[in-house]
């Protein structure tokens, strides 16, 4: 009988593992996807300097701001730089991109070894809605007055 009780502890244990490797690599996979728009959050601002300035005359007086400090540039030397920034952005977009394609393989794998099954939100929804069709949710009904 005590085998048995330990067999189960470790089963648990061994259980308890795989929820946290598994909620690990779930979190590193949200945190790939927070990085990649927060680096597309800058391309787009980049994107609109960009626009701003191209069309302007390069020798105009320009501000840049370099390690918390506003240095006075000409447009003809921020634009470069600014193009180079994004171009750089762009690759480490691309670089993450992968990296999470990669975290989707491995969390996909991961999932079938230990036969993990995910219920999503959009069923949970839809079986909440077929037990509760008949009732009167969502509506606001005032005191009967007789």
């Amino acid at each position: 009988m005590a085998g048995k009780a330990s067999g189960d502890n470790r089963e648990l244990v061994n259980e308890q593992a795989i929820a946290n490797m598994y909620a690990a690599m779930r979190s590193e996979m949200n945190q790939l996807y927070s990085k990649i728009t927060e680096l597309e959050m800058e391309i787009s601002e980049h994107s609109l300097v960009i626009g701003a300035i191209q069309p302007l005359d390069p020798s105009r007086r320009c501000y840049r701001m370099v390690g918390g400090v506003l240095v006075e540039r000409t447009i003809k030397e921020v634009l470069p730089a600014v193009q180079r920034n994004k171009a750089g952005l762009e690759e480490v977009i691309a670089r993450l991109n992968e990296a999470l394609e990669k975290k989707k393989k491995e969390i996909a794998e991961f999932e079938l070894k230990h036969k993990i099954k995910i219920k999503r939100a959009d069923t949970e929804a839809k079986e909440d809605s077929n037990l509760k069709e008949g009732s009167s949710q969502g509506v606001l009904v005032g005191p009967a007055n007789e």
